[in-house]
């Protein structure tokens, strides 16, 4: 009497759940009634055909090289169940007829031995693969449309959650409070100052569940600013187009992003935002004998503890933390603007809004003549398609390119339209950052540790180094360092030096003490020059 083995496989784990397996149950039983076949094990699979990597038939393997000669059968219902891949059929076949066992599909039943039922078996086994390919294809073709009309495929990222709209339409949408944590996060590093990995622990303290890999991939992500990333294919580019989603966050400040990203990358990791109030210059000090960042500890002494900023390494520097503090606090007080230039600030930065608001008028229309150029492309383009001048490939190509030049150019415009206060709007912040400016030294000692750091990391973009009882730096923000050079100015003018608004050319022009007549050849003949020189 034979014994077999009945293996019923489906592709997925939600097919289990429906009547596949079951009805292939009972195939197989009825099937081994009528020919008074004993069954032994039955053995089910939820896994894909494409390889014999698979949980279930590796411990049935294992079964029949240990329990040899105790069963001659293996009974599926069609040879897809067995395999969709023509040459690891081949080999496994081959490996269970030394184990004693006979592979048979009941409803495509072959006999094997006869060599010509061997082309039968190819056309079984390869029109399922065929199949899979075409059905692979298919699908990566769609996706690929999808994502060149701007939507988004698969799993929403951070911050989005998938829907289905009333017409079956997938499409994915904000998500809270998720998105106002990756917004924050996106606005944090587009600062420059805090590292990612710092950011990261800040944004799990908030609430947001997320490994640093992930988070990472996400800061990479263009879905976040509404731009869909098509992947390269052919002859076709990879490209960006403009999504059908909410976007979180601006264009620009991705881009500022990606930048600052790919600079730490290659430089700097930035600073942690968090630190112990009486270090909290910790990460903004350089060495001044070699290039690591001076880290700071707390040393026991007799009766308390005393902190210090040190370096790392074996070069023994060593400062006390309450003296470079105080350094730092005096040094921040020559950036507080002198009396008398808070209203000169005021208005300069009103007309620089006003001049910028101009500027950007004059640009927009340059883009919209662009944008229009390039539509006008895509037009000429299918017109020649239509008269048959040039193929689809080629017609391809040029919309591709131009409609990747059009998103690009519609982005700059909106990141143009985005600021839209009026000028006596924006003079009321600028009085208000100037107020604080004014008590920049009051506005730094109330503020609480996140809130210090985000201020020092933006006057000094660069590290400070301490050395005599001074803080300095090699770099300020733009708008510090004007008020610096003002305040210079407004100091030697009260120390009575005089300042030239316009100083004199270094070299005058060459007057004659009479006038020139006509006809002279040498210009500079009997002519005194005026040299200035700058003491």
């Amino acid at each position: 009497m034979q014994v077999a083995d009945l293996y019923i496989r489906v592709s997925t784990d939600e097919q289990t759940k429906g009547y596949s397996p079951r009805s292939q149950e009972a195939v197989l039983r009825d099937y081994c009634y009528a020919k008074n076949i004993e069954v032994r094990y039955v053995v089910f699979e939820d896994y894909t055909a494409k390889h014999f990597d698979r949980p279930e038939w590796k411990r049935l393997m294992a079964l029949l090289r240990r329990q040899q000669n105790q069963s001659n059968l293996l009974l599926f219902t069609k040879w897809d169940r067995f395999s969709r891949n023509a040459s690891d059929a081949y080999q496994m076949i081959g490996t269970l007829k030394k184990l004693g066992v006979e592979p048979q599909a009941i409803e495509q039943p072959l006999d094997l031995s006869v060599p010509e039922n061997k082309m039968m078996l190819a056309i079984y086994l390869t029109a399922p693969e065929i199949e899979n390919d075409r059905r692979g294809l298919n699908t990566k073709a769609g996706i690929r449309q999808a994502r060149k009309e701007g939507r988004h495929t698969g799993k929403a990222v951070r911050g989005y959650i998938n829907r289905t709209a009333e017409n079956g339409r997938k499409y994915i949408a904000v998500n809270e409070p998720d998105a106002t944590y990756m917004r924050w996060a996106f606005e944090q590093v587009g600062d420059g100052i805090y590292s990612s990995e710092s950011i990261l622990n800040r944004v799990r303290e908030k609430g947001l569940n997320i490994d640093k890999n992930t988070f990472m991939l996400n800061l990479r992500n263009p879905v976040y600013c509404g731009l869909i990333k098509v992947a390269e294919h052919h002859d076709d580019p990879e490209h960006l187009v403009r999504g059908q989603h909410e976007p979180l966050i601006s264009e620009e400040l991705f881009w500022r992003v990606q930048k600052i990203m790919n600079s730490r990358k290659r430089f700097s990791q930035g600073t942690s935002i968090a630190t112990p109030k009486d270090l909290i210059l910790r990460g903004f000090l350089k060495c001044n004998k070699c290039t690591r960042n001076l880290t700071g500890s707390a040393s026991k002494g007799n009766r308390s503890y005393s902190v210090y900023y040190h370096c790392r390494s074996g070069c023994g520097v060593r400062h006390r933390a309450l003296d470079v503090n105080a350094a730092f606090i005096y040094e921040l007080t020559q950036y507080i603007p002198r009396p008398g230039y808070p209203q000169l600030f005021v208005k300069s930065i009103v007309d620089a809004y006003n001049d910028q608001v101009t500027e950007n008028k004059r640009y927009a229309f340059q883009i919209r003549e662009k944008i229009a150029e390039s539509n006008q492309k895509i037009e000429r383009a299918k017109g020649l398609l239509l008269d048959g001048a040039i193929t689809q490939a080629e017609h391809r190509k040029v919309k591709d390119e131009m409609s990747s030049t059009v998103v690009s150019l519609e982005s700059h415009l909106r990141s143009l339209n985005v600021q839209k206060s009026t000028p006596n709007q924006v003079k009321i912040l600028a009085e208000k950052a100037v107020r604080l400016l004014c008590e920049l030294d009051k506005l730094f000692e109330m503020c609480n540790i996140e809130a210090k750091r985000l201020l020092i990391g933006t006057f000094f973009p660069e590290k400070l180094n301490y050395s005599e009882g001074r803080c300095r730096t090699q770099k300020v923000n733009r708008v510090a360092e004007l008020i610096y050079l003002k305040n210079k100015e407004l100091r030697a003018k009260k120390s009575g030096q005089k300042l030239l608004e316009k100083p004199l050319t270094a070299r005058g022009w060459l007057m004659g003490l009479e006038p020139t007549t006509l006809g002279t050849t040498n210009q500079y003949s009997n002519q005194l020059s005026y040299n200035h020189r700058v003491f």
